[in-house]
């Protein structure tokens, strides 16, 4: 299992605009296959990040999920909102796989 972590830098003035975008992508990922975690937006400290968190099964799982994002109607609505708004000024994926258990739970 992968965890994607998607770091944002957002506009501070138009949080509203990345809530948005956030509720948009609860609907549309979890259809199109991956396991959201959730999407974070700025409340204490930095008023420009923002984080997307989600599980995929592998790398290959996460090319098919996102062709199906970008064909899903929400997705594309998402993506030209996200356009059109001009709210992210950058985006970074990161993958990680889990190193360690909750708690230091044996496996």
């Amino acid at each position: 299992m992968l965890t994607c972590i998607i770091r944002y830098q957002i506009d501070p003035t138009k949080k509203a605009q990345f809530q948005q975008y956030a509720r948009n992508w609860g609907q549309a990922i979890p259809r199109c296959g991956a396991d959201l975690v959730g999407y974070y937006a700025p409340h204490e400290g930095s008023s420009t990040l923002a984080y997307g968190i989600y599980n995929i099964p592998s790398l290959a799982e996460y090319e098919a999920y996102r062709i199906r994002l970008a064909a899903d109607p929400i997705g594309r609505e998402n993506y030209e909102f996200a356009q059109s708004e001009k709210f992210l000024l950058r985006e970074d994926r990161t993958f990680l796989t889990l190193a360690s258990t909750p708690h230091g739970e044996s496996k």
